[in-house]
């Protein structure tokens, strides 16, 4: 199957791209790496009458650090991420996350702004928004907003993006020199799409956790940022504190069932990774089996 007809414009600039959404509205898509927009345009699960290619805006492209604040353009690729001198130093996450990111033909070309803006709930990019406390740079003809990661993604393949918006950037707080990551997922084959994943980063001293973020993918319709890391925070972590943040943590997720896996396996997939995050970042091999025991 192919895609149905469609008018194509190549957009200039961010302005020219803000003019054409503003004319065609959700009748006009954003094409950037075009690596979901396209199997979805020929699978016909969407037939926009414009596509707005935007792959040539340089002002959308680049990686730059400005005091304490990582900024990455909407079109920079999975490689120039995985790559990265600056973004391997202080956001270290999300080069851990690009490897999973399916294969290297998609990551070549795919985007940092597609992935975010295709808002997919399996996918490993949200979830480091959310890990990270990332901002969200976001601009239409009235002119740029920031919007939190928690609040950008609001359903499955929805986003706090309107029809005529541009999200132009991320902006990321650069990490600490004492700040640790964690980065999982579970799936089929490595490049497929996660049944469970966790990005998490933290804060740990004396053996204890000062901060800890934990963001889940797979398990509902958009990442989730788990309040269950809560009860993990503040003192030497405890058998009972971990078994409490798991019931906890069994409490909040709300996983749905599909051909990859049930409700109870996504479930026990989740608390293994909570289990193995703490394991990892606080250096505690007696926690890892927690979650089964």
């Amino acid at each position: 199957m192919k895609a149905s007809a469609f008018s194509y414009a190549r957009a200039a600039s961010v302005q020219n791209a803000l003019q054409l959404l503003a004319a065609h509205g959700d009748k006009a898509k954003v094409l950037s790496g075009g690596q979901s927009l396209m199997p979805a345009m020929n699978l016909r699960l969407i037939s926009p009458e414009l596509i707005v290619d935007i792959g040539q805006i340089a002002e959308l492209q680049g990686i730059a650090v400005t005091g304490d604040a990582l900024r990455i353009g909407a079109l920079t690729r999975h490689v120039e991420i995985a790559r990265s001198s600056d973004i391997a130093l202080h956001a270290p996450l999300l080069v851990a996350a690009i490897a999973h990111v399916a294969h290297p033909a998609i990551r070549n070309k795919g985007t940092l702004g597609g992935s975010l803006a295709h808002a997919d709930p399996a996918s490993e990019l949200p979830a480091c928004m959310l890990a990270l406390d990332a901002t969200i740079v976001v601009q239409g003809q009235s002119g740029e907003r920031r919007v939190a990661a928690a609040d950008f993604f609001t359903g499955i393949y929805q986003t706090a993006l309107s029809p005529e918006e541009l999200l132009i950037a991320v902006e990321l707080p650069v990490a600490r020199n004492d700040a640790s990551h964690f980065f999982h997922e579970y799936a089929r084959r490595q490049g497929d799409y996660a049944i469970v994943g966790l990005a998490a980063q933290a804060i740990a001293q004396r053996g204890a956790f000062a901060e800890l973020r934990l963001a889940y993918f797979g398990v509902g319709d958009r990442p989730v940022l788990a309040a269950a890391a809560g009860k993990l925070i503040g003192k030497q972590l405890t058998s009972a504190m971990l078994s409490d943040a798991l019931a906890a943590l069994d409490a909040e997720l709300e996983p749905q069932q599909d051909q990859q896996a049930s409700v109870s396996m996504r479930r026990h997939l989740a608390r293994v990774l909570l289990a193995r995050c703490a394991s990892a970042l606080l250096r505690r091999p007696d926690l890892a089996a927690r979650a089964s025991a």
